[in-house]
């Protein structure tokens, strides 16, 4: 029985790694740009129902997206210094085990999502498209970045049609059954996504270039650290435009000069380059993520 129960632990272990259970920030990026999305749709806190199934299914989907991406870089990852002890890429977990695990957390979001109405489980559909396609983008893609800010902004338009769409919204309905306003928002996110992205692709350029994987990183040279801060500054101008209708009220505009003081803290740790800088600066953007997400829920109690 101790045998048994310490293999237990030790495959529980090797599961939470392959899903990062040990760094959030992975999650959080996720999560803050979509209650905020939330918060504006419903004008306010959407209900717990709808907190529980966004919040939840932005950890189950980015842990299963954790999986999918293990396998599919396993041969790369072992020529990278930061990725090389990774259960899929060590073999202490099989390719089966990590795509079952995946299949299983992916399965458990898409339950949550139904939920919600018709129009929201169908966009969950292609948000796991997106979600499979990615990491096969860093083979062909210069800037697979562009392909992750796409996959990491779902969860806004899906926000706004649980609010929005009604129980009798279509299945299959198109973009045009998304309010502008959340194809703003999801523009904004983007550049979010492409600076922060960026940052974490600077982390790996040496390894990356050897192995012939491609990056916004590689991609951008000498120009990296001024394009993350030109995204940082679209992401924040964007979201401040699109909402000034929406989110009124002091505390939004003092969450956005905060998110700017934020950025002038990232450039001065991403300006050398440093593999310890850009990974501290990823790491941290969940800050901005939540202060963004704070002035906009404080600017609704306000109301």
């Amino acid at each position: 029985m101790p045998t048994t129960v310490g293999g237990l632990r030790h495959k529980a272990a090797l599961y939470r790694s392959l899903i990062r259970w040990d760094r959030p920030a992975g999650w959080l990026l996720l999560l803050w740009p979509t209650l905020s999305a939330l918060w504006v749709a419903a004008n306010g806190f959407p209900g717990w129902h709808l907190l529980t199934v966004f919040t939840l299914g932005t950890i189950l989907m980015r842990s299963a997206g954790c999986c999918i991406n293990d396998v599919a870089d396993r041969e790369f990852d072992r020529h990278v210094k930061r990725t090389a002890a990774r259960p899929v890429t060590t073999g202490a977990v099989s390719v089966k085990e990590a795509l079952g695990l995946g299949a299983v957390l992916a399965l458990l979001a898409f339950a949550l999502v139904l939920t919600t109405n018709a129009a929201t489980i169908g966009w969950s559909f292609a948000a796991l498209l997106i979600t499979l396609i990615y990491p096969y983008a860093k083979r062909f893609v210069s800037m697979p970045q562009a392909v992750l800010g796409v996959a990491f902004s779902f969860g806004i338009p899906m926000a706004f049609t649980a609010v929005q769409g009604g129980e009798s919204s279509s299945l299959f309905a198109g973009p045009a059954s998304v309010p502008l306003l959340a194809w703003a928002l999801v523009l904004g996110n983007l550049f979010w996504v492409l600076a922060y992205d960026t940052e974490y692709a600077m982390v790996d350029r040496d390894d990356d270039l050897a192995i012939g994987m491609k990056t916004s990183a590689i991609t951008l040279g000498r120009l990296d650290v001024p394009v993350i801060l030109l995204c940082y500054l679209l992401f924040t101008s964007i979201w401040a435009v699109a909402l000034v209708d929406y989110a009124q009220g002091a505390l939004f505009y003092i969450a956005i000069v905060l998110i700017l003081g934020q950025v002038a803290w990232h450039y001065t740790l991403i300006r050398n380059r440093s593999r310890e800088g850009c990974f501290k600066a990823f790491r941290l953007n969940h800050w901005i993520g939540f202060t963004l997400f704070a002035g906009i829920a404080a600017s609704y109690a306000l109301k």
